[in-house]
C-alpha cells in the first residue's frame, strides 16, 4: 500500500516537472532562436518479485522436489516504484526564418551558431539580434560581445552595415569582419543548454557548408503552441489522475489503521 503511495507521488512530481518545462517553451514561442525542449519519463528500477523457497523452514525437501528447483529463487514479475524525469534533450530543429528589414538582425540557418562571449566564456546561440553599443561593439541583446572569425570582438563604425551569405560584414562597402559562426555536424550531442538561449559545446568547426547567414531576419522560435498545448493537456491529466491514485492510497491506509486499531 506505501509502496501504491509513493508510486502515485512520484507520478504527481515527475508531471509538475514536464509542466514547467511545457510552460518554459511557451514563454519562449517570441524569442529569436531558441530550440524547444523535450522531456521523457523514466521508471524507477524495477524490483523483481520472487518466490523463496529456502524461506519456507523446510530442510529436508524431497529430492524429487529439490531437483524440480523448489528451493530455489522463483521470478513472478517485477515490482514498478514508480517514475521519475528521464533526461531532457533540446530540439534542433529549424524555425521559420522572419524577415524583419533591420539591419543588424541576422539569421543563421543550417547547424550554424553565433558565437559569443559571456561572462562565463564563450558560447553559441541562434539568436541574431544585435545591436552597436556607445563604442560601436556589435553586441547581442543580452550584452554579450559578438565575436568575429578570428574570436575578437568587432567595432563597427557609422555608415551603412551589409552582412553577406557568408557572414563577412561590410560598413559603407568596405570589409569590416566576419561573424564568427560554428559549425556542428550533430547538435543536439555536440550542445549544452546553458542559459535560456545559449549553449556550450564541443567539436565546434568553421566553415560548415550547410551555413547560410541572411541580413534583415531572425530564425524564430520552434516551438509549436498546438502541440504544446496537445502536451499540457495530456500531462494534466496525468497529474489529476495520479492525484486521485494518492488519495484513494490514503483512504485505503486510514482504514486500515483504524481496522487495526480495533484489535
Amino acid at each position: 500500500m506505501i509502496k501504491g503511495f509513493y508510486a502515485a507521488a512520484s507520478a504527481m512530481v515527475t508531471n509538475m516537472q514536464r509542466q514547467m518545462v511545457l510552460t518554459h517553451n511557451i514563454d519562449n514561442l517570441e524569442t529569436p532562436g531558441f530550440k524547444q525542449i523535450l522531456t521523457s519519463m523514466d521508471d524507477f528500477v524495477d524490483t523483481p518479485v520472487t518466490t523463496n523457497r529456502q524461506a519456507i523452514n523446510l530442510p529436508e525437501l524431497p529430492a524429487i522436489l529439490r531437483s524440480r528447483g523448489f528451493n530455489k529463487l522463483s521470478r513472478i514479475g517485477d515490482l514498478g516504484l514508480g517514475v521519475m524525469s528521464g533526461d531532457e534533450t533540446t530540439d534542433f530543429t529549424e524555425g521559420s526564418v522572419q524577415i524583419t528589414n533591420r539591419e543588424l538582425d541576422v539569421a543563421v540557418l543550417g547547424n550554424g551558431f553565433f558565437r559569443v562571449q559571456t561572462d562565463a566564456g564563450e558560447r553559441y546561440t541562434k539568436d541574431g539580434r544585435f545591436i552597436k553599443d556607445a563604442t560601436g561593439v556589435l553586441k547581442t541583446v543580452e550584452g554579450y560581445n559578438v565575436l568575429a572569425e578570428g574570436g575578437g570582438t568587432i567595432t563597427l563604425p557609422a555608415g551603412e552595415i551589409g552582412i553577406s551569405k557568408n557572414g563577412q560584414i561590410t560598413v559603407n562597402g568596405e570589409d569590416v569582419a566576419r561573424l564568427g559562426i560554428a559549425y556542428f555536424d550533430d547538435p543536439a550531442t555536440a550542445l549544452t543548454r546553458d542559459g535560456a538561449n545559449t549553449y556550450t559545446g564541443t567539436g565546434a568547426q568553421t566553415g560548415g557548408t550547410n551555413v547560410i547567414v541572411q541580413q534583415y531576419a531572425l530564425e524564430s522560435s520552434n516551438s509549436d503552441l498546438t502541440q504544446i498545448m496537445t502536451r499540457m493537456i495530456q500531462v494534466n491529466r496525468a497529474y489529476e489522475a495520479a492525484q486521485r491514485l494518492v488519495q484513494q492510497q490514503d483512504s485505503l491506509l486510514g482504514q486500515s489503521i483504524s481496522t487495526l486499531g480495533r484489535f
